[in-house]
């Protein structure tokens, strides 16, 4: 019987495979977010199946999630996408097509290495270590493929949470201090990306990655 935690997994996974495939940069904000609002409840159902971790820690750990995912890095990136004036990946280094193939391909990497991986800890279900690399993988793919730098923030962005996921193994070893200092630092590198991208989009009216390797003094 599939349980809270792996339904939620599952959803993540989806989501990640719904950002390479999608061309609208809002949509991939938007999922983005509801990928944060899964991640929010994921270690609460892990404390609710079993899983040995406190109630107090694991609201705090939700409650950061909840505002830093889900909330606030959201709506840095709607922000940076309006004041860009870019809605949509126009023509990305790798096509979407051939991106949602190579992200299947990853997709079953990932839960064919995580029978051969040997964790220190049992994980509290059998598809977190596949979801989590998995996110991890499709991360990279996004900031790999993608010429848009927004859509490489959300890249960067799924490649913390694949992290997330994985660090639930560790629940009882990581203390709160050291995952809330992970998300505060996350909301820094979202927030120094989204400065940089408006700074970009007023000199240079565009935000392609691919045209700015071509500056020179």
């Amino acid at each position: 019987m599939t349980g809270y935690a792996d339904l939620i997994l599952l959803s993540v996974v989806v989501l990640d495979l719904y950002v390479v495939a999608t061309s609208r940069l809002t949509s991939c904000v938007r999922a983005s977010a509801l990928q944060g609002g899964a991640l929010t409840l994921f270690p609460m159902a892990l404390w609710w199946e079993g899983a040995p971790a406190s109630l107090f820690h694991v609201l705090l750990m939700g409650a950061g999630t909840l505002l830093i995912k889900a909330i606030i890095i959201p709506l840095l990136l709607i922000r940076a996408i309006r004041a860009a004036h870019v809605h949509r990946e126009v023509e990305p280094f790798v096509s979407l097509h051939l991106s949602v193939l190579i992200g299947a391909l990853l997709v079953g990497s990932s839960f064919w290495f995580a029978t051969v991986l040997v964790l220190p800890h049992k994980a509290p279900t059998g598809l977190l270590v596949p979801a989590a690399f998995a996110t991890l993988l499709l991360g990279f793919l996004v900031i790999v493929s993608r010429r848009q730098a927004i859509t490489q923030a959300i890249g960067y962005l799924l490649i913390e949470n694949g992290v997330f996921i994985f660090g639930q193994t560790l629940t009882d070893w990581i203390p709160f201090a050291v995952e809330l200092g992970i998300l505060l630092d996350l909301l820094v590198g979202i927030f120094v990306m989204g400065i940089a991208i408006h700074h970009i989009s007023q000199e240079f009216d565009h935000i392609d990655t691919e045209q700015l390797v071509t500056l020179k003094d």
